[in-house]
């Protein structure tokens, strides 16, 4: 049997994931800042179970990105960093999902 390669095409989607949120850990990021308004750096810590060196290093990331806004405000005389989910990040987070969905459509 001769076996010939298919035309192939239509792999946009592949390309748009490169970026950000190809890491789980930042995708997980803002999946969570999607569903809540705000979380505070050890809120995220504690859901994502990342090291403080680890979860910074990704929010850094996100905020360099545009992702991210970031308020400091003091909580029991304690410092509190919050994190939210700018309008491009979410606009970002939304067609990458997309982008996933029509992938995992592909395969059926």
């Amino acid at each position: 049997m001769q076996r010939t390669d298919p035309e192939v095409g239509g792999l946009e989607e592949l390309e748009s994931l490169k970026g950000l949120l190809d890491h789980r850990v930042r995708l997980a990021i803002c999946i969570l800042l999607a569903e809540h308004d705000a979380m505070s750096f050890s809120r995220l810590k504690q859901v994502l179970e990342e090291t403080d060196g680890s979860l910074g290093t990704h929010l850094r990331k996100l905020e360099d990105g545009g992702y991210l806004a970031i308020e400091k405000s003091f909580r029991d005389r304690r410092p509190v960093t919050w994190y939210e989910l700018t309008e491009p990040g979410r606009s970002k987070l939304r067609n990458h999902v997309s982008n996933l969905a029509r992938l995992i459509d592909r395969v059926g």
